[in-house]
């Protein structure tokens, strides 16, 4: 198959690329992240997380030169929409009233992962323009109802706009620290926050995090804190190697209790975090709850040292403890970001509440593209209805800062 001068080949699976070759290209983009290595989506499949028979049939496209990787994706063919954390229930029930099949799908996203990042791996801009290209001929070559490509970087939302996708914003909740002051005036200074005229540098400590928020909340979080102390649980952190193979058991333990609590399966299996373990370590930090020296619930974040950015992304807990899930799941990490020069803390997909612990929104994009030609206008009306609204909630929100007026956290 061919995209101009490229020569693509579509591979079933993560296991046939070529796993040095897709790293060094993740390497290059606008915004790399730990879970778009090639580890982190061959252990999506050698743990039986994401496979054909639960309706997440791998197809990762590649673009070469010769035998040089140009471009690349990963790319699934969906009998559903669980895990994607963009939802299109309704289009697939508009397409089931009126006859049609809506499944399978074509998504171009990292399975379970709602985390903002490059997605459409590429040496330039017109090699992107060239993979999306090869994605829309392929997807209506197979015949599939749509092509979805989702959390994706700036440089990837230029791509598919040049493509001609229809875009879509969903909102997440980021925590940033401030930045390291820097010469007054100029496009290109770094955001800072001002406080009595003065610039102010990364926060020192929790305290001085807790400093620039305004009194209730300070006062809410102090209270939050103080109940889990006051319940005789205290925090112990793993990080990278330093987890143990009994501790990674413990954290899943904790997490597959969490969702069949709320009635479903886990989506990850153990294999999958074994894998982190052993090939992918160093993304990772443990924040272990414990009460008379028994651990009673943890929550793992994902971290890239050289970025300074962290992700919330999995909890749970064997014993119920008034305000645990916010002292494990955001004051912990935060208070091991501020300490460890971090610059953001991203909180996952959606959850106002995470604004009383100062994560801020942030718009999030997506890119959709449907075969077929009355739908497609149909959901081209409702993105730009839905963006318009996604505007105003993002406004409405901002005026709810949890930060002090004379100090107020500057948006990313």
């Amino acid at each position: 198959m061919n995209s101009d001068d490229y020569v693509t080949r579509v591979l079933e699976g993560a296991a046939g690329l070529p796993a040095a070759e897709w790293d060094a290209l993740l390497a290059l983009q606008d915004q790399p992240t730990p879970f778009m290595r090639h580890a982190y989506l061959s252990a999506m499949e050698s743990s039986d997380s994401a496979k054909a028979s639960i309706g997440w049939t791998p197809r990762f496209f590649t673009l070469w030169r010769g035998d040089r990787l140009e471009a690349a994706c990963p790319l699934y063919l969906k009998d559903h929409s669980y895990g994607e954390y963009v939802f299109d229930w309704a289009w697939a029930e508009a397409y089931q009233r009126h006859g049609l099949s809506y499944y399978p799908k074509a998504l171009c996203a990292v399975p379970f992962t709602p985390v903002p990042g490059s997605r459409l791996l590429a040496r330039s801009e017109s090699g992107r323009i060239a993979l999306v290209r090869a994605l829309l001929a392929w997807t209506a070559a197979e015949a599939l109802s749509s092509l979805h490509l989702l959390f994706l970087s700036p440089a990837d939302q230029r791509a598919c706009e040049a493509a001609g996708l229809m875009a879509r914003q969903t909102v997440q909740f980021h925590w940033n620290n401030r930045e390291a002051p820097g010469p007054a005036g100029g496009g290109d200074a770094p955001q800072q926050v001002l406080e009595g005229g003065q610039r102010q540098g990364p926060y020192a400590d929790f305290d001085g995090f807790l400093a620039a928020l305004s009194q209730d909340k300070r006062k809410k979080i102090r209270q939050e804190r103080r109940k889990v102390a006051e319940a005789g649980v205290t925090f112990r952190v793993a990080e990278g190697e330093a987890i143990s193979a009994q501790e990674w058991e413990f954290f899943y333990r904790c997490y597959a209790r969490t969702y069949r609590e709320h009635g479903n399966p886990p989506y990850l299996r153990p294999a999958f975090f074994a894998a982190m373990a052993s090939e992918m370590a160093g993304a990772w930090v443990l924040f272990i709850a414990e009460r008379e020296g028994e651990p009673i619930a943890c929550s793992l974040i994902g971290i890239d040292r050289a970025q300074g950015v962290a992700w919330g992304r999995y909890w749970g807990a064997i014993e119920r403890v008034d305000c645990l899930h916010f002292e494990a799941c955001y004051y912990q990490p935060l208070q091991w970001c501020i300490a460890n020069g971090f610059q953001r803390f991203e909180g996952g997909a959606q959850g106002e509440h995470k604004m009383a612990r100062a994560l801020m929104p942030v718009p999030t994009s997506s890119a959709h593209w449907l075969a077929h030609p009355a739908f497609a206008d149909a959901v081209q009306a409702f993105l730009e209805r839905e963006g318009e609204g996604v505007e105003g909630y993002l406004a409405r929100l901002e005026a709810r800062t949890p930060f002090k007026k004379d100090g107020a956290q500057l948006a990313e």
